[in-house]
């Protein structure tokens, strides 16, 4: 008979326990911890994931919308949470990506504190402006923005919107007021009321109000026009050629769960991702790409995106706060 050292049967003995726990997870409800306050889009996405996965696997999903101080406190959350897979970040490259370039000190590190999950979709942001706002395109936005230096303003409750804001400045040689908010939603009710002027958002959050009546779209964020909205131009063909600002969605774990558990949480979100009924509810009405990863694939997506994040807040001569 084959023998095996000692130290091999004793490691495969230690991993048996975790092995069988990922196969019988979850085992309890999980909980997505979302930065950003309800109603927007990393809310709803992960509403959608989160309803497939809990008829999946028969165990709830609670969404914890944890809004504010652009992510750190969602992210601060999950990185103290135990390692067990059963607390998942649902975030964006705000949190992950943008916030470090943007930020002295950040109260969490974006790859030490976490295990990567899965890319969850990628997207374009609209710029919209009140109805009543005098500029019917972006070029007259931009004429308006040249008469007078200062005057008008932006608003941004996402890193995302904020970077289109700062990058359309820097690309159309225009200096706006920037005006932050704790979520997009909270922007898109001072544009309602025109409080603010202008602002570049998440496609969900936006487009149902240009849909309304509400607000007016001047341009969309992507190299290409939105299927949803395919008679507003991108901001590149209305003017500001070479204009390209998108935003992506992904998931992460506390570091240390177990390899094994990640696996699981991939597999479940993954499938989920690409469920029609995910589909039909947040990726065709949303205009949000289905685009997925594994762990490791996500590892590197993050850091080449935080690279290119880093040499967009350089050029835009942005001051970490």
């Amino acid at each position: 008979m084959k023998r095996f050292p000692l130290t091999v049967l004793t490691a495969a003995l230690a991993l048996m326990p975790l092995l069988s726990h990922a196969q019988a997870f979850p085992e309890k409800a999980i909980t997505f911890v979302v930065p950003f306050a309800a109603g927007t889009a990393t809310d709803q996405i992960a509403r959608a994931l989160g309803n497939q996965i809990a008829a999946e696997t028969k165990q709830a999903v609670i969404i914890d919308n944890k809004a504010g101080a652009s992510g750190f406190i969602a992210s601060q959350n999950v990185a103290k949470a135990p390692a067990d897979g059963y607390t998942v970040l649902i975030t964006t490259n705000t949190t992950h990506a943008a916030n470090e370039h943007l930020f002295k000190k950040l109260p969490y590190d974006p790859v030490k504190d976490f295990a990567p999950i899965a890319v969850l979709g990628k997207g374009g942001q609209i710029m919209v402006v009140n109805p009543s706002f005098p500029a019917k395109n972006v070029a007259e936005f931009i004429a308006l923005a040249k008469k007078d230096p200062g005057k008008y303003s932006f608003g941004s409750g996402s890193s995302s919107s904020r970077m289109a804001g700062e990058l359309l400045q820097q690309m159309a040689d225009i200096k706006l007021l920037h005006v932050p908010y704790k979520s997009n939603t909270l922007a898109v009710t001072d544009l309602l009321g025109s409080q603010i002027n202008m602002m570049i958002t998440d496609t969900a959050t936006g487009l149902p109000q240009v849909k309304a009546g509400k607000l007016r779209a001047l341009g969309i964020s992507s190299s290409a026009r939105s299927p949803l909205a395919p008679d507003v131009p991108t901001i590149s063909e209305a003017g500001v050629k070479g204009y390209e600002m998108g935003y992506w969605f992904a998931a992460y774990a506390p570091a240390k769960t177990p390899p094994a558990v990640v696996k699981r949480l991939n597999e479940l979100l993954v499938k989920a991702a690409k469920s029609e009924a995910a589909k039909t509810a947040f990726y065709e009405p949303t205009g949000t790409e289905v685009f997925t990863t594994s762990p490791e694939e996500l590892a590197k997506f993050q850091a080449n995106e935080s690279q290119k994040w880093g040499r967009i807040v350089k050029s835009a001569g942005i001051e970490a706060e």
